[in-house]
């Protein structure tokens, strides 16, 4: 997995631009999407409002988003010290734009900024980007989707981006180390030979020819669990507690 650190290190050179946006309230949601896959350069053309409360409320903790947003008067102005610009379309295009599906693009992006700006443009919710601002990019991006109903939400659609974004730097999840450690070979043993004896007491015995299958098969499945070491207590605390309740009156302590 790529440091952390280097991944938000790089993010200034990827840059989300929205064009004429016309509800604040996506405004808002676009800064938390960005948040949240790391993305801090957020350029506003032309917005019906901004800045606004409703932007602010559904920014949440990403308000910090907004307060260094760029408000300018064209698109041009947004890409003008940009080396690589994508811009995204709902719509079959024909003039020989080069469209790219979004995962794709994400990776171009990723790769065009490590040696410059890139910038990827999101049009007005209704009628999304005109002819003359898609002819200010290098490639157009779809996001796969129903084609009954391919319809996205502004902060959707830049939601599912910056997250192909993300994903394409390098990032991925990793499970927190486990505070307790597994249980050793020792461990398990001991609890084996402790379910071997428990399960001969109440008589639940390997029906199997050969008579060795049923200790095998339970070996296997318990490995797959991968037992911590307090699972493996919890488990022979178990089996104890059976034995008592098996033990006759007058019976040895096992």
């Amino acid at each position: 997995m790529q440091d952390p650190s280097s991944i938000i290190q790089s993010v200034s050179q990827l840059r989300i631009v929205l064009v004429e946006t016309s509800h604040p309230g996506n405004i808002g949601a676009v800064a938390r999407a960005m948040k949240t896959m790391a993305i801090d350069d957020l350029v506003l053309v032309r917005p019906q409002y901004f800045p606004h409360a409703e932007a602010t409320a559904r920014a949440s903790a990403a308000s910090d988003v907004l307060e260094r947003a760029r408000v300018v008067g064209s698109v041009e102005e947004a890409v003008a010290d940009c080396g690589f610009v994508a811009a995204t379309t709902s719509r079959e295009r024909e003039h020989n734009f080069r469209v790219l599906d979004l995962r794709d693009a994400a990776a171009r992006l990723v790769a065009e900024a490590a040696r410059g700006t890139a910038a990827i443009l999101f049009g007005a919710e209704r009628t999304g980007l005109t002819n003359q601002e898609l002819a200010l990019a290098h490639v157009l991006t779809r996001i796969p989707a129903n084609p009954e109903y391919p319809s996205l939400n502004l902060a959707m659609a830049v939601q599912l981006t910056t997250y192909e974004l993300y994903r394409a730097r390098g990032a991925n999840y990793q499970q927190p180390a486990a505070a307790v450690p597994l249980a050793t070979g020792e461990e398990m043993e001991r609890m084996y030979t402790h379910l071997e004896s428990v399960l001969e007491l109440i008589e639940f015995r390997d029906r199997t020819q050969n008579g060795t299958l049923l200790m095998t098969r339970i070996r296997r499945f318990l490995q797959r669990a991968e037992l911590d070491a307090n699972e493996a207590n919890i488990l022979r605390g178990i089996l104890t507690a059976v034995e008592r309740r098996r033990r006759r009156a007058g019976d040895p302590p096992a």
